[in-house]
């Protein structure tokens, strides 16, 4: 089955045979295509692995599906151009922008749009020099780390700083513009960041809000959410969270999430870990004390409450606080 090639069209390169498109009357098997592409494999993945998001999971499918028709279409040799697939990613952090580009990555790659599919996550620090001549060489370098696959920019908005003449972020944004633009068969780039400040940040860019095709705003978690997710981390380590332990949880998320600096699923996270380190503490510290498979699988009110969430004022950074990094 041909796959989309490189320019847009649907022809393959010289070492290639040339496929003859299909007859008018063919009849293509979609359910097939979506198996072979293992399109549904990586949806599938995604719904597990990551709590709510519908509107970020039903942009996908839909584009999912429109790569899926277009890559049809080639089949019977109609227009097939590539489609524009840089994207942003906007929302706050632990909403699972990372997460959604890797299964991004393996889609395309599925679909044929990327050769490897791999995911290539950096920051302004692995983009921009600190003297003149370090940022090119620095940028060219994650470029060619990348191409094939994913570039994930979380935060982008710091690499263009307009107040400051003397920063070198604009050069790197300038080499990713013409790259975007020029080799944009080969790589696709994922902006990702508060949505205010990457409004301001493409408002200072054109050049750059003119190459996204796909605009995806991440909600936060509800408290309800918050909870699902924190009995799947849970239960990714083989511990349990009784009703009572649950209940205390979700006034801990209300509280938490009131606080400054909280990252949703990072948060939640975090809190976790720190359960388990109260939950250590309180059963090895009793001299001659024995110990059963289900207290070393519980984590018990207690392992929550000792939180600064609950002993100090709500506007007071939490212990369990996070970077703050999407």
């Amino acid at each position: 089955m041909p796959r989309p090639a490189a320019g847009g069209s649907a022809a393959p390169s010289s070492e290639e045979e040339v496929e003859q498109p299909l007859a008018e009357d063919a009849v293509l098997d979609i359910d097939e295509i979506r198996r072979e592409s293992d399109v549904d494999a990586v949806l599938d993945r995604l719904d597990v692995e990551l709590v709510g998001l519908l509107p970020v999971k039903t942009r996908i499918r839909e584009i999912a599906a429109l790569l899926l028709v277009d890559r049809m279409r080639s089949q019977f040799g109609l227009s097939s151009s590539r489609p524009a697939l840089h994207m942003s990613f906007t929302g706050s952090p632990g909403t699972g922008k990372t997460t959604v580009a890797l299964r991004m990555a393996e889609l395309l790659h599925g679909l044929g749009y990327l050769r490897r599919g791999h995911l290539v996550s950096v920051t302004r620090d692995d983009l921009v020099g600190q003297y003149i001549g370090h940022t090119a060489p620095k940028t060219k370098e994650v470029l060619k780390r990348a191409m094939g696959g994913v570039l994930f920019i979380d935060e982008a908005y710091y690499l263009y700083k307009e107040d400051n003449e003397r920063d070198y972020g604009a050069e790197s944004v300038e080499i990713l513009l013409q790259v975007m633009e020029n080799q944009r068969d080969d790589l696709v780039v994922i902006l990702a960041g508060y949505k205010d400040r990457m409004d301001d940040f493409f408002r200072s860019n054109p050049g750059m809000s003119s190459r996204i095709a796909h605009h995806i705003d991440f909600p936060d978690y509800t408290v309800d959410e918050l909870a699902a997710i924190a009995g799947l981390i849970a239960a990714e380590h083989e511990y349990v969270l009784p009703g009572d332990t649950t209940a205390v949880l979700r006034d801990y998320l209300e509280k938490r999430m009131r606080q400054p600096r909280f990252a949703n699923a990072r948060s939640v996270r975090n809190a976790i870990e720190r359960a388990r380190l109260r939950q250590a503490n309180r059963l090895v510290s009793q001299p001659g004390a024995s110990v059963t498979k289900q207290q070393l699988q519980e984590l018990t009110p207690a392992d929550f409450l000792a939180s600064r969430v609950f002993t100090e004022h709500s506007d007071r950074q939490s212990d369990d606080d996070t970077s703050g990094v999407c």
